[in-house]
């Protein structure tokens, strides 16, 4: 006699790879393309995930639906693209270009064409989104590749400090230094490509 209730444990840890890209596909790949900005790249992604996910279907439990588990392997890969690419020359601080005033009595404050200026409250509207989201995106791509790899895992993959500094092979200081550049940088570009 068959153990029905041992059946349906089976059933939940099945995975359906010959169904991932037309089921995941698309998601998988705007999770990608959000987080590397180039197409080409983000289906190399997919397609390593799809690989790694295949190489790994033992080990997949059950204990998350397949969609989330392919995302955390994706999610793998996104780091390990960045912790990569990271090793490349970076940007010294005498190349930065600082928007605070050096000396004097205005010492610290910000110079007076690079001020913050006052961002528009349009947001809400989805055509304002898209657009500011190519802009994003844009900005994103000119940073070095440690400063967005800093943001990417920062703000878009919710890593803690802690793991950042780990994966890209930095001190805590350095990290947040990057951090507040590549802020101050996006702020700045995206102020001069939107905020015309």
């Amino acid at each position: 006699m068959t153990d029905i209730s041992s059946d349906k444990t089976n059933i939940k840890h099945k995975l359906f790879p010959e169904k991932w890209v037309e089921n995941h596909g698309d998601y998988l790949y705007n999770y990608a393309y959000t987080r590397v900005q180039s197409k080409e790249l983000a289906e190399d992604l997919v397609q390593e995930t799809f690989i790694a996910a295949l190489k790994a279907a033992n080990s997949f439990k059950g204990k998350s639906t397949e969609i989330t588990w392919l995302i955390s392997i994706l999610k793998r890969k996104v780091i390990d693209h960045y912790r990569k690419s990271s090793t490349k020359k970076e940007i010294t601080s005498s190349e930065f270009s600082s928007p605070f005033q050096n000396d004097g009595m205005w010492k610290g404050h910000w110079y007076m064409d690079r001020g913050p200026k006052n961002w528009p409250s349009e947001l809400d509207d989805p055509i304002h989104r898209a657009e500011f989201r190519k802009i994003l995106e844009y900005c994103l791509s000119i940073l070095p590749e440690k400063w967005k790899a800093v943001f990417i895992l920062k703000f878009m993959e919710d890593a803690n400090s802690d793991e950042i500094c780990k994966e890209l092979e930095c001190t805590p200081s350095n990290f947040w230094v990057m951090l507040h550049r590549t802020r101050l940088k996006l702020r700045e570009c995206i102020e001069i490509k939107w905020l015309k």
